[in-house]
């Protein structure tokens, strides 16, 4: 079973159209904004307070700029709903919840059972991420 806090394609915020970072910082009244490979994520960080959805584009699965988009976020204090949209595969779900995307739009469907298995691979971690898995060696020294 997917975790409650994980939802794909959710359909909530659709009448709230993600708009361009650009055009975020200058409307007043946008809640969503749409992240590109090159947009410059820190961006945000002074408006943070009236963000309500970040989609953080995968242009192609070998693009990792939307890793680091996300880790800033989580990391400046973002709360709200972080959406991976775009080249998104099945083995990365695990990786981009970790940087703290909770939600996914894939262009292509990944079956829910499929993502939970993928979510649910390794018991253990190695890394301290945007997440609260506490890694392997802290646990082994205390």
């Amino acid at each position: 079973m997917i975790p409650a806090d994980l939802r794909f394609r959710d359909d909530e915020l659709a009448d709230e159209p993600a708009v361009s970072l650009d055009a975020f910082l200058d409307q007043d009244d946008a809640a969503s904004v749409r992240i590109e490979g090159g947009d410059d994520v820190r961006r945000l960080i002074p408006v943070l307070e009236r963000v309500r959805l970040v989609e953080i584009d995968f242009p192609r699965f070998r693009d990792g700029r939307g890793y680091s988009s996300a880790r800033i976020l989580r990391e400046a204090g973002y709360t709200g709903e972080l959406k991976a949209t775009g080249d998104v595969l099945v083995d990365q779900l695990l990786f981009m919840r970790r940087c703290g995307f909770d939600s996914f739009a894939p262009d292509h469907p990944i079956a829910p059972a499929v993502a939970q298995r993928a979510l649910e691979a390794y018991d253990l971690v190695y890394q301290q991420a945007a997440d609260d898995a506490v890694p392997v060696w802290k646990l082994r020294h205390g």
